[in-house]
């Protein structure tokens, strides 16, 4: 038979104490029992229980002393007193002081019983909720935004220092670069971490449903209001509101909005109570704001207002020096979600990976990892694992094969492992003497210059036509 839960029972009377623990037993508990206070604190470091049932009145330590001190070393320790002397009074100094209930004597063995699993069915939620937390502070934690690329050391920087305050921030960048991450990231690194991060996706929702939606609606105030309804802002009070795609609401949602940043106040739709709520605001779009601004459809003192903080997220062609941390970072997180043995990826996925220009940013990349995990039966994902982007790629000019490099480290020359690294690099980025030197950190003029000097060598083949492509 299954333990139900492990407790702890603290009773003066050793014939009462005794009597509890064989009951609790039958009933598939597992019990240990101490005479005094101090011998069950002490008992609590061996046992780790996840109740105690501890008498009110004991000699020395008595059970409001008892559960002051079990709170301190074992929080998540769950109190019930028992006591043939209860009054209001005495129950309700318990509670506040953290007793989770409080049965009198002599005990009823069925309310006991329901209160036993009404605690632990308490305890399994709390300890639940403390552990999507953690998961949610593991997962936005800044350490675990991924990129070591200058652009987005930039990025991480303003986050950090933007996260602790309350002022309006702007996430701007193409689609799939990760502005709902960073939205997180910003929440769970602030003071309101505690409190709801609520999200809209502005362009998902018609005019009248996104008014609603945010700021909820009166009933009867349109056809289908059957009923009163709280909005978004109420439901994200004391926490952060992201509006995603804010450069698709209308010009009625953009007044509405304006008003709530400017005097922190707004009424339901059909309402005229006004409503005041304390909500820090996180806008993103992938849209050209100042354009919208040019053409008179997006107002600019809502545009001034959302943007008391701007940041700009690079899309992944611009650092192509993440692409191998990324592929990495995937392939660790969709080979354990999947319970796959999937170590690496071959050179020739790296090349493929950093030569392909992720239209859809780090989204696609994620995806593209995803699938190839899914798929693969094999320890080292290759190319085959990738045809999606071996035919979106487009065939770009390489540079010719290098003849017989195989370098060795130790063994080969500081000049020998240059060639290596510049011409590995040229054939990765699709003969891009550009991107070649925004990977290696070196002009791109030097890398000119150094095909010029294999091509006289013969360690390469002149190609027909200009220089490697820039």
């Amino acid at each position: 038979m299954s333990v139900k839960g492990r407790i702890v029972v603290i009773d003066d009377e050793v014939n009462a104490a005794a009597a509890l623990e064989t009951l609790l037993q039958e009933d598939g508990y597992e019990v240990a029992r101490a005479h005094d206070a101090r011998a069950g604190l002490q008992l609590l470091e061996q046992v780790e229980p996840d109740i105690v049932l501890t008498d009110l009145r004991m000699p020395g330590m008595d059970g409001i002393e008892l559960l002051v001190k079990i709170k301190e070393i074992r929080p998540e320790t769950m109190v019930i007193l028992m006591t043939a002397y209860g009054t209001v009074k005495t129950a309700v100094k318990a509670m506040k002081l953290g007793a989770e209930d409080y049965l009198s004597k002599p005990i009823d063995v069925e309310e006991l019983e329901v209160v036993l699993q009404k605690t632990l069915e308490r305890k399994g939620l709390l300890e639940e909720a403390r552990t999507l937390r953690k998961r949610l502070e593991q997962k936005y934690r800044f350490d675990n935004l991924v990129g070591e690329s200058p652009e987005m050391l930039a990025v991480f920087k303003t986050i950090r220092q933007v996260a602790p305050s309350s002022a309006s921030v702007l996430l701007l960048g193409e689609s799939g670069t990760g502005k709902e991450l960073f939205a997180q990231a910003l929440h769970q690194n602030s003071p309101r971490r505690n409190k709801p991060f609520i999200k809209v996706a502005c362009a998902a929702l018609p005019e009248t449903l996104l008014e609603s939606e945010l700021f909820g609606h009166e009933k009867g105030s349109f056809t289908g209001a059957v009923y009163t309804r709280a909005g978004r802002f109420e439901a994200a009070d004391g926490g952060t509101l992201f509006l995603d795609e804010i450069g698709d609401i209308t010009p009625t949602v953009q007044v509405k909005l304006l008003r709530f940043l400017e005097e922190r106040e707004f009424e339901r739709v059909g309402g005229n109570r006004t409503f005041k709520v304390d909500v820090r605001i996180v806008a993103a779009t992938h849209r050209d704001l100042r354009k919208k601004l040019e053409e008179n459809t997006f107002r600019e003192d809502l545009y001034y207002r959302l943007n008391v903080i701007e940041v700009h997220i690079p899309p992944l062609r611009e650092r192509p020096g993440d692409i191998p941390l990324l592929t990495h970072h995937f392939l660790r997180k969709f080979a354990e979600a999947n319970k796959k043995e999937i170590t690496s990826v071959s050179d020739d996925v790296l090349a493929l990976l950093l030569a392909h220009e992720w239209p859809g940013n780090v989204r696609e990349l994620e995806n593209a990892m995803e699938r190839a995990v899914v798929l693969s039966n094999e320890a080292l994902l290759n190319p085959s694992h990738f045809p999606t982007l071996r035919k979106t790629t487009g065939e770009a000019p390489r540079p010719a094969p290098a003849a017989g490099l195989g370098v060795r480290i130790p063994g080969s020359t500081l000049s020998d492992l240059e060639r290596e690294a510049i011409l590995r690099t040229l054939e990765a980025v699709g003969g891009s003497t550009s991107k070649a030197a925004s990977i290696l950190d070196i002009s791109a003029r030097k890398i000119q210059y150094k095909l010029k000097e294999y091509q006289q060598q013969g360690v390469v083949v002149k190609r027909r036509g200009a220089q490697a492509a820039k």
